[in-house]
């Protein structure tokens, strides 16, 4: 762990190389009147809207819409099967990616039927669900034919195998265009109660928080809360069909794991109840499992928290990436990233430059990341991809 005291607040570091970009964020968060404690900074961190993206911090008495993010509850599902890789024949393969390809619609694409039989509802009052939620209400019709979608950019569906060769199925995605509509729609209303109450954070730092004991920030939680339920309904979906074809193939399958990295949340922390933000980080207390996804040529990792304290009990959400998306599809070789992906036999996305976003060397060494969170985390399950679906 690297500290720096240089300001307001420590700043306490799990990554050895960071970018310019990111480390002004961490700063800013470090010098909010009311961040709490220390500032954790996870080992894929790199530069986000207003809090980078792989950082944890804890406020008093405030909430901080973006530094949530627009992608509320996106996170990870992970499903060990009883199928092994030699079970795994090409022309099974070839089979299960058809079903996958067929029945879960990726990018902007939405289903061209509802489900609602699949969104998060209780089973008393299905009603109740939307009460105080004007903006999942608004949305609601739309989220109907969204669930069980994967979405675009960094999401991916991934059959993978363990290091015992037993096959497993792993899928990152969130919350679609309604996590996306209230976070902007909650961002917007606390800029502008910043700006009317002459909030002391900069207007530049993009962190405008809501107080609270305000209404808006109570409504935020609210529907905050249903797009945890429905990103993790989302996840629950699409792996329903993917496991519903693996045992039509002979296959059962074990429990399933399912976390969130992008949530805001109230816990107690050094004896004080605080608001934890996660932007592109997962809950690790001591004995908690949890999923750290590497890219699509790299292996994924599930993990048993440690409860580091100093970490606000967290760990890194992923890989992260080291270069952005345009400067990915400049200057990374698409000939080399397929070779890369080929020479391991993994059935990849990477197919034109545009894809290059998306390809292993836009990422950090996942390696490493987790060389640098030893004191967060203990390996349990090594995962290599074999084949990708991607947004």
């Amino acid at each position: 762990m690297i500290e720096i005291d240089t300001e307001k607040i420590p700043i306490k570091m799990w990554i050895k190389d960071i970018e310019d970009g990111a480390l002004e964020q961490v700063k800013h968060l470090a010098n909010l009147p009311f961040a709490f404690f220390n500032i954790a900074i996870m080992p894929d961190c790199h530069q986000g809207f207003g809090m980078p993206i792989g950082g944890v911090m804890a406020t008093t008495d405030v909430v901080i819409p973006n530094a949530v993010g627009v992608d509320i509850g996106c996170g990870m599902r992970a499903m060990e099967t009883c199928m092994s890789v030699e079970d795994l024949t090409k022309e099974k393969l070839v089979e299960l990616m058809k079903h996958i390809r067929k029945n879960i619609p990726v990018g902007f694409s939405h289903n061209k039927e509802a489900h609602i039989e699949d969104m998060p509802t209780d089973d008393s009052h299905p009603s109740d669900k939307l009460l105080g939620k004007p903006i999942v209400k608004q949305q609601y019709g739309s989220a109907t034919h969204q669930i069980g979608t994967l979405g675009g950019g960094n999401h991916f569906i991934e059959i993978q195998k363990d290091e015992e060769d037993m096959v497993w199925i792993m899928i990152h995605s969130g919350s679609r265009n309604l996590g996306y509509t209230v976070a902007r729609y909650y961002n917007d209303i606390a800029k502008k109660l910043n700006k009317d109450y002459h909030s002391v954070v900069p207007k530049d730092w993009d962190l405008a928080f809501l107080p609270l004991d305000s209404e808006e920030a109570k409504a935020y939680f609210r529907e905050m809360n249903y797009c945890l339920e429905f990103a993790k309904a989302n996840r629950a979906r699409m792996m329903r069909i993917i496991d519903e074809k693996i045992d039509e193939m002979g296959y059962g399958s074990g429990d399933e794991l399912d976390i969130h990295h992008n949530y805001a949340v109230i816990e107690k922390h050094f004896g004080r109840q605080v608001v934890v933000h996660r932007k592109g980080a997962t809950s690790a207390r001591e004995g908690e499992l949890g999923i750290i996804p590497g890219s699509q040529g790299t292996a994924s990792y599930i993990v048993k928290g440690k409860g580091n304290m100093f970490s606000f009990n967290s760990c890194s959400h992923g890989a992260g990436r080291k270069m952005g998306r345009n400067v990915a599809k400049r200057t990374l070789d698409l000939k080399k990233q397929q070779e890369l992906l080929n020479k391991q036999g993994i059935m990849h996305s990477v197919r034109t430059v545009n894809d290059l976003d998306e390809a292993p060397g836009a990422y950090k060494d996942i390696e490493d990341v987790m060389a640098n969170q030893t004191e967060l985390v203990d390996i349990i399950v090594k995962l290599k991809p074999i084949a990708v679906v991607k947004g």
